[in-house]
Formats: C-alpha cells, sequence, structure tokens
C-alpha cells in the first residue's frame, strides 16, 4: 500500500493511448504513485478515426481491446475481487482527444495528466496542443518512455549526433543496456504496488466521457472479419501469443523468412497498441541472448530495429513525407496514367508474379504480411515498377493491422535504398527467386492463390514456363484465371538501374 500523505497531486488523470495494457504501464504507474487519486481515460479520437474507412480491423481491434482493459482496470481498483455495482474506472468518449482531455481534467479537478511518449509528427503536435491547454488551466502534462527501450536521443554517436546506420546502433544499445545497474531499462513498472489510488466514477458521467465502451457502430465503423480471423486481442492474447512464440524462439533464426512456416512471433500488433510490455519482451529475449540462444538474439535485434526506426522518426521528421537521404528524392517515378495502373495491377494482386499476389492478397484479407514478402512486394513495385516507393507506403498504412509510422517508413525506405542504412540500389529482389527461396514448396502461394493449387513446385513460381499440358491438367488458362507477369525482371531492371542514376554517387 502506498502512502497516502506523500503524494504530490490529490487527483491525477492517465490518458491511455497505445499503452493499453495495465501491467507495466510507465504512464499508470507514475500517476497512481504520485497522485492519492488517479482517473483513466481513453478517447476514440475523431482526428485519426474520421480519416478511416467504416470497416478496419485496427479500430475493431482497439475497440475489444478497451473493453478487455476497462475491465482490467477494474480489477485493479477492487484488487481482484468481483465489483457488480454500475461503475468502473475508465472513462471513454468518441471526440477530438485534444479539446476532451484538458476538458476532462479541468471538471475532475485534476491537477496532473499523465500519458505514455508517442513519437508521430501529428501525435506530438496533439501533445502539444493539449499542452498548451492543460498549461493555460494551471495543470501539469508528464509523459513517459513507454514504448521504446531507447528513444529520442538517448543514445547518440560520438559526434553526438543520431545513428544513421543500424549495427553501430545495436551496439550502441546493447552496450547501454549492458552497462546498467540492474538491467536498469528492462525493470517493470510495479504497477498494483499502487492500485489503491485508483478512482472508480459514476455511471451517469457527464457528457461525451461515460464507462460504457461504445460500440463499433456508435462510433461510425462496422465489423469486420476479425473475429474469424482468430486474432488474439488484448492483454491476454498478447500473453498467449508470447507464450506460444517463447516454445518456437529457439529456432526463430531459422523460421523467420518463411512465410508458410509459423516462425513469427505475431505480437508485431500487440507492440503497436501496447497490449504487451516491450521492456518484457526485450528482457526474455535479452536473458536468453547471453546464455548463447541464437534464435532468441536474432528476436532481440528486431526489436532494437524498432527502436532504431522509432528514433530516426523523432529525429528526422522529414522522412514522413520525404527521403532520409535528400539526393533520393530526385529519382523520377512513373507519372500519370501509368503510375497509377501499374500501382492497382499491385495492389490487386495481379502482376503475374504469385509470391507477390499472394503475399498482396494476404494483407488484403487479414490486415498481415509476413516481414520477407513485405520486403519482396516493395521492392517489386519500387524497383520493378518503378512506382514512388510513398504509394506503397500509403497503402499499407490502410491495410496493415501492425501499422506503425516509423517502421513502415523505414521499411519501405529501406526496400526503396532512401532510407537510413538502406539495401544498396541496385540490389534488387527477384521475386522467383525469393519464391523458390523462401517458399520452396508453394504452400503460402497455394494458401492465397488457390488458382494455382495443381501446379507443380517447380512451376508455382513461374507459371508463364509451365508447359500446355500442365496449365490444362490444373485447369488454368493463362491471362484469363491468373495473369501473365506485367513485367519481364530483367527488363525492369535495367530500367531502375538507368532510374536510379541521379544518386549514383550517394
Amino acid at each position: 500500500m502506498s502512502n497516502q500523505n506523500n503524494k504530490q497531486y490529490d487527483i491525477g488523470l492517465v490518458w491511455f493511448r497505445r499503452d493499453l495494457r495495465v501491467d507495466d504501464n510507465a504512464a499508470l504507474y507514475h500517476a497512481l504513485k504520485r497522485c492519492k487519486q488517479v482517473y483513466a481515460a481513453f478517447v476514440f479520437d475523431k482526428a485519426i478515426l474520421d480519416k478511416l474507412p467504416a470497416q478496419d480491423r485496427r479500430v475493431e481491434f482497439i475497440r475489444e481491446t478497451i473493453v478487455e482493459l476497462s475491465a482490467n482496470l477494474n480489477m485493479l481498483a477492487q484488487h481482484g475481487e468481483v465489483d457488480h455495482e454500475k461503475s468502473g474506472v475508465l472513462l471513454v468518449c468518441h471526440a477530438h482527444a485534444n479539446q476532451e482531455i484538458p476538458r476532462l481534467a479541468h471538471s475532475l479537478g485534476a491537477q496532473a495528466v499523465f500519458c505514455n511518449h508517442d513519437y508521430e509528427p501529428l501525435a506530438i503536435a496533439r501533445d502539444g496542443t493539449v499542452l498548451g491547454k492543460l498549461a493555460n488551466l494551471g495543470i501539469a502534462f508528464h509523459t513517459y518512455k513507454d514504448h521504446v527501450i531507447f528513444e529520442r536521443t538517448e543514445l547518440l554517436t560520438q559526434q553526438s549526433r543520431p545513428y544513421g546506420v543500424f549495427t553501430p546502433y545495436k551496439n550502441a544499445w546493447l552496450k547501454k543496456l549492458s552497462e546498467s545497474t540492474d538491467r536498469y531499462y528492462l525493470k517493470p513498472y510495479p504497477v498494483k504496488k499502487y492500485a489503491n489510488a485508483l478512482a472508480k466514477v459514476a455511471s451517469n458521467t457527464p457528457s461525451p466521457w461515460q464507462v460504457q465502451i461504445p460500440e463499433l457502430t456508435d462510433i461510425g465503423f462496422e465489423r469486420t472479419n476479425l473475429k474469424q480471423l482468430k486474432i488474439p486481442i488484448g492483454a491476454n492474447g498478447a500473453k498467449s501469443l508470447f507464450e506460444d512464440f517463447f516454445e518456437r524462439i529457439d529456432h526463430y533464426h531459422q523460421t523467420r523468412d518463411f512465410p508458410g512456416t509459423k516462425g513469427p512471433s505475431y505480437l508485431s500488433v500487440h507492440l503497436r497498441f501496447g497490449t504487451i510490455s516491450i521492456r518484457h519482451l526485450a528482457s526474455v529475449a535479452y536473458q536468453l541472448s547471453l546464455q548463447g540462444n541464437v534464435g532468441a538474439s536474432t528476436w532481440l535485434g528486431e526489436l532494437i530495429w524498432r527502436d532504431f526506426y522509432a528514433q530516426i522518426l523523432f529525429n528526422c521528421p522529414h522522412v514522413a513525407t520525404h527521403s532520409f537521404k535528400p539526393a533520393y528524392d530526385a529519382i523520377q517515378w512513373e507519372q500519370g496514367a501509368i503510375a497509377t495502373r501499374l500501382f492497382k495491377t499491385w495492389c490487386d494482386g495481379q502482376t503475374g508474379y504469385p509470391i507477390v499476389d499472394a503475399a498482396m492478397m494476404q494483407i488484403k484479407t487479414t490486415g498481415y504480411m509476413h516481414n520477407r514478402l513485405r520486403m519482396v512486394v516493395a521492392s517489386f513495385l519500387v524497383k520493378d515498377l518503378g512506382v514512388d516507393w510513398r504509394w506503397g507506403e500509403q497503402y499499407f498504412a490502410q491495410h496493415l493491422n501492425d501499422y506503425d509510422l516509423s517502421s513502415n517508413n523505414g521499411g519501405w525506405q529501406w526496400a526503396s535504398s532512401s532510407g537510413c542504412d538502406a539495401q544498396p540500389y541496385f540490389r534488387i529482389f527477384n521475386p522467383t527467386t525469393q519464391s523458390e527461396k523462401f517458399d520452396a514448396d508453394g504452400k503460402f502461394i497455394r494458401r492465397y492463390l488457390p488458382q494455382l493449387a495443381k501446379l507443380s513446385n517447380k512451376t508455382i513460381h513461374q507459371p508463364w514456363l509451365a508447359n500446355p499440358l500442365e496449365l490444362e491438367a490444373a485447369q488454368i488458362v493463362l491471362g484469363q484465371d491468373y495473369p501473365l507477369p506485367m513485367v519481364e525482371h530483367a527488363q525492369a531492371r535495367e530500367k531502375t538501374m538507368a532510374r536510379y542514376a541521379v544518386v549514383k554517387s550517394t
């Protein structure tokens, strides 16, 4: 139990955003520790939601997660005891967060608002507005690191500059962690220790705030196929996924590149919305890596990439709209109707390259795409079709359940060679070679392109090379049941080399 007499504030408000969990939540911990009474709030922010289509898996994921978060907060407030009174801890509303959070804090008589950092430019601008409004009301605004292990300028080169190359960054990341006392940066926040500060609110909270979670239709959305996909929701879902992955982590380095194999952790959407603690994941991976576990060490590297891209976005915000390397903005991409046609064909999974088309069907039907395939389809759009990487980045932003601006932008700029520590411009993935190497038996292709299921393991990667008898036996008419290749890779590669000539000196 905490000592209420030593608290800094009488009343505080914790604002949940992309940290939708109770356990090991930095902002929630600090609010509970520093305030005698803590109210909790979540906003279905119209500034974000009004730009989305009526069916969006992410909104449904968030809504279902908020239901669980509300229940977990109630349990925390009741110290594990079930309470059937018509009251709860979490206040929710569907409005503009930059307007309603200051109003709510003021109406509650809060002296401080607590939340966790968000590194995206629009979020930083939103938080700046909230900070100003709270300051005018005499209310403090405290924010904390929770989404990454190291942020902003915590890791700098010897020249006091942000890292632009991953390997030195990774080495500095590991060094700082190893030198910290008692692995300070991975220690969890003991939220439950201060749970008695959580305040319950009446069910008749004034509009627009309420304690009952609105239905999707109440906020202008429709159900998707999220439940049919059986995507685990909330902190409990994240926990079950990590427990499953922990049994496979030893082999991660051997299985992660094969889309037809259960190799990844599938935790990316949970990291995106903070339903699991990055400190917990990194701690487990780090401890195993110290024991020589190659799979865990490889996965830890992926978590470090996530930190790397987050600090790039914060320190170099121009990457949100321009190339990290300015010289690459001089590249002349396809324009007009030609670019639109090429892009649509790619989006529709009609390129004639099965591994590309299967991946595009995966993202369209599930909101997920295997990481190896993200690189393959991005390389194809940019370097086989000559379409601006920003078009693909925006398509992913619209369709990925785990969309995160920093990682998505970093991945696309890596593929287009315009980003930090990106692949050289002359490295161009051959989609057929990638398909034969990482989906050798065609298992993934058959899952998303069932019309090709009867082709042999050899020809399924290049249907246009199948002999007429095999095509007939498989009941495939090329150009009708499945398209012919829209470009010839070798020729496209030559065009790309010419296109990138403007940046040869970089």
